[in-house]
């Protein structure tokens, strides 16, 4: 057993007080893990740009004091009662969703939408009992997404932690526990291009660039990026990414560019903005009789998808997904084992790295789109 298993642990966590000011570093009061919950010490974490979204209070109930991060490694400290997949020691990977592998979704093989541990961005404390394991002088804070990662020592339901090999480096790994994995499996398990096809891309950020890298691996001879910012770009090349197309650079709309530049549209589209035109765009740019469009980015709340029936009965198929399609605990596993095998590279999304002191720094790398990810090394 840990020297700290069923006491409350002291660490620094960077926490967020209000909405669009910086994050202050304190000392936080961690609980033990209850029933079917694990501690885990996080080694590195990484800004997603979900963070910085609730962080910014946009579109959304604000919810403050909170601790945000939700991209992260780190090694099992405790576990709580009737855990049994993971035991202290264990290299893990914590994750907003979940699989409790007991619902209709977590028994199908065809969802990964769990629907006891989905992701719930309202939520800011523990499933088990409705409480915070976070406090300052006995003041709760809250949770973000269930895994609150920006703290050195975090507590996590079971069913959101993957066990992962011990010989993984976690500071490249972390990243797989959203943004790479789901853009990675919306093309590799939900559009899956056949060799040689061609693939568009639309919104090269992160996730558009881990699509892209999943059309790459998959054989994908023409993979259009667009984009309305072309210094995006230039490194989008190092990620597959073979032709680029900039909206804003045409007076048609860019579904009817693409077309005319793969003699009909393409064979798949990934859709990674959350914008409702690049979604129309999206599928009405793939290929009669066999194109599917695959929808990624989370659009607003009163946003309406409005496209012409035919483009359905003409054969083209229209897809969403959600993580990539990928289960936690099941496929994280795997996807570990795909970048140990090197199938998969990481460190070119990797682009900074600071201190937990630094945060902030990695706030405005994001806001600056300067970074892919900063990784944050959470041990100063």
């Amino acid at each position: 057993m840990s020297s700290t298993a069923g006491q409350v642990i002291k660490c620094k966590a960077a926490v967020a007080w209000e909405a669009n000011k910086p994050l202050v570093i304190e000392e936080v009061e961690v609980a033990p893990p209850g029933a079917g919950e694990v501690r885990l010490k996080i080694l590195y974490t990484a800004l997603c740009h979900t963070d910085v979204y609730f962080w910014e209070a946009k579109g959304q109930t604000p919810l403050f004091p909170r601790i945000f991060g939700h991209e992260a490694g780190g090694i099992v400290e405790s576990v709580g009662e009737g855990v049994t997949h993971l035991k202290e020691g264990d290299h893990a990977l914590p994750v907003f969703t979940g699989e409790c592998g007991e619902c209709p979704h977590c028994k199908s093989e065809e969802s990964n939408m769990c629907d006891l541990l989905r992701i719930n961005t309202d939520r800011g404390v523990m499933i088990h009992d409705g409480k915070a394991r976070f406090s300052i002088n006995g003041q709760p804070i809250y949770h973000f997404v269930g895994t609150s990662t920006f703290s050195q020592y975090t507590v996590v339901h079971a069913g959101c932690v993957a066990k992962v090999d011990p010989a993984a480096p976690l500071d490249k790994i972390c990243v797989l526990s959203c943004g790479i994995c789901t853009g990675f499996g919306a093309t590799v398990n939900v559009a899956k291009p056949k060799p040689g096809s061609s693939v568009a891309i639309f919104g090269l950020g992160a996730v558009g660039l881990s699509a892209a890298e999943g059309a790459r691996v998959s054989g994908a001879s023409r993979i259009i990026g667009v984009d309305l910012n072309s210094s995006r770009f230039e490194l989008a090349k190092k990620f597959g990414v073979t032709e680029f197309v900039n909206p804003k650079d045409h007076d048609k709309p860019v579904q009817e560019v693409i077309a005319e530049m793969t003699n009909g549209g393409v064979d798949r589209a990934v859709e990674c903005t959350g914008s409702i035109q690049a979604m129309i765009s999206a599928f009405e740019c793939v290929h009669d009789g066999w194109g599917v469009a695959v929808l990624v980015g989370v659009p607003n709340k009163d946003d309406a998808f409005k496209t012409h029936p035919m483009n359905f009965l003409n054969e083209r198929t229209l897809k969403g997904t959600f993580y990539g399609n990928y289960k936690p605990r099941t496929d994280l596993p795997k996807v570990v084992d795909m970048y140990m095998r090197k199938e998969l590279e990481l460190e070119k999304f990797l682009t900074h790295s600071v201190s937990l002191s630094e945060i902030n720094k990695a706030f405005d790398y994001m806001l600056k789109g300067e970074s892919i990810r900063c990784i944050i090394r959470m041990e100063d």
